[in-house]
């Protein structure tokens, strides 16, 4: 059985993302001209600041250089986080994009539905359907099988919960 270089770079990897408190999200080798890059995406519930990612980035630069894992030609390890529109694909994407707004591709007619993830467990998510023209936002029930797809979307005039208590 055989086994991708992405596949390898996971194994070798992992571990060490793992020992600094953060989940190995994504391993991606593209090519830039004559260069190689080598993405690696990172996250944990809390985030992961500057600081673990220069951690991170050190000890994965640190265990490539003594491996032969990207081979002997030139390339670039950039290691980063999710970003605002993250695609969630795992269940703990979905737990950690509580009460963010998200949209989903459905798999029962293609459709999409844009709505306020507020609960996850193991069946689904309870969601916030918004209101539109002045209607009132209705509760939903989404089960994981129902999702095709679901991206975390970018809200710039949200109201803070604070704000709305005050």
């Amino acid at each position: 059985m055989s086994t991708t270089q992405s596949e390898r770079l996971r194994e070798l990897l992992e571990p060490l993302v793992t020992s600094q408190g953060l989940d190995l999200e994504e391993i991606a080798v593209d090519s830039v001209g004559r260069k190689r890059v080598l993405r690696v995406v990172v996250d944990s519930d809390t985030g992961a600041d500057l600081d673990q990612i220069a951690d991170v980035s050190r000890a994965l630069s640190a265990k490539l250089d003594e491996t032969d894992a990207m081979g002997t030609g030139e390339y670039t390890l950039e290691v980063g986080t999710p970003g605002a529109e993250r695609l969630l694909k795992e269940h703990r994407h979905y737990v950690r994009a509580v009460d963010r707004l998200v949209k989903f591709q459905l798999t029962e007619d293609g459709g999409e539905l844009v709505a306020r993830i507020l609960k996850v467990d193991d069946e689904g998510l309870d969601l916030e359907v918004p209101g539109v023209k002045g209607r009132k936002a209705t509760a939903r029930r989404l089960a994981f099988s129902d999702i095709d797809r679901a991206r975390v979307q970018v809200e710039f005039s949200r109201k803070d919960k604070n704000e709305e208590e005050a």
